[in-house]
């Protein structure tokens, strides 16, 4: 009788080979972030995939980056979400809120219920969407882009 080959060992051989082009390096596409709740808490994290077309999106806690599931985070919970450069920032910094000719978009200010206000400029507000990006007036910001709950904003006005 002949061997028959050990199609168990090609087989996890062709699982892993799978998992490991199906699985993307986390680090590859992360957004760094601090998520901005309504109550006033504020989580540093990543975010991988975040879709302004989603009511919901994973937050992967910056103190714990090897979390394999994430926390779920709703937006109707959110003021909005700092896509930022890196998580230590500079508290002593005063954003500039004032636009160069040179902005691309329409010229915005949002004052949130907590009487933050961020100027900048966006390419896609839409008041019938969850929310929308704005870019910060100040190109040395912290921020490289803010998603803001259109909902949850004071104020949204063109400038």
């Amino acid at each position: 009788m002949p061997n028959k080959p050990n199609t168990n060992v090609a087989l996890t051989e062709l699982e892993e080979k799978h998992v490991r082009v199906a699985t993307p390096n986390r680090l590859d596409n992360r957004n760094k972030a601090v998520v901005a709740f309504l109550d006033g808490r504020r989580l540093k994290g990543y975010i991988y995939n975040f879709s302004a077309q989603k009511d919901r999106f994973r937050l992967f806690l910056e103190q714990d980056t090897a979390q394999p599931e994430g926390a779920d985070v709703q937006m109707k919970e959110l003021k909005a979400i700092f896509f930022a450069r890196d998580f230590v920032g500079n508290r002593e910094y005063q954003e500039s809120q004032t636009l160069t000719g040179q902005s691309q978009g329409r010229k915005a200010e949002v004052t949130f219920r907590d009487g933050e206000k961020l100027v900048g400029t966006t390419d896609a507000y839409n008041p019938q969407k969850i929310g929308f990006f704005i870019v910060p007036a100040d190109p040395r910001s912290n921020n490289l882009r803010v998603f803001v709950i259109i909902k949850n904003a004071a104020d949204i006005r063109w400038i």
